[in-house]
């Protein structure tokens, strides 16, 4: 369980390194810059003790998927981009993916 809590972290700190990235102007603001270096330092440390015990395969499915979801629902809520119909019928579907994975695999419970 520790490690699903490890993936939850890189999967949150990855989320707010992406959001700082568009932020940066391009790496030319210094406080988001340093937020997106530490925000992915910090994604991958937990992401490389999540794959201790969870499958890769599994933990990357996870981690692309809901950080794909996260970042456009930032970028929907805090920098006003639009998500069109196909948009959401792909992230539900990424969803769907994610939770498929985690509670019908017998791979994701190792």
């Amino acid at each position: 369980m520790q490690s699903w809590l490890f993936l939850a972290l890189a999967i949150v700190a990855e989320v707010v390194a992406t959001s700082a990235l568009k932020s940066s102007e391009g790496f030319t603001r210094l406080a988001p810059t340093a937020l997106v270096v530490v925000g992915y330092v910090v994604a991958f440390y937990f992401l490389a003790l999540a794959i201790k015990v969870i499958p890769v395969g599994v933990a990357y499915a996870v981690w692309a998927g809901l950080g794909i979801v996260l970042i456009s629902l930032i970028g929907w809520l805090v920098f006003q981009q639009k998500l069109d119909a196909p948009a959401v019928i792909g992230m539900t579907l990424i969803l769907s993916g994610v939770l498929v994975i985690n509670l019908f695999s017998s791979t994701s419970a190792h």
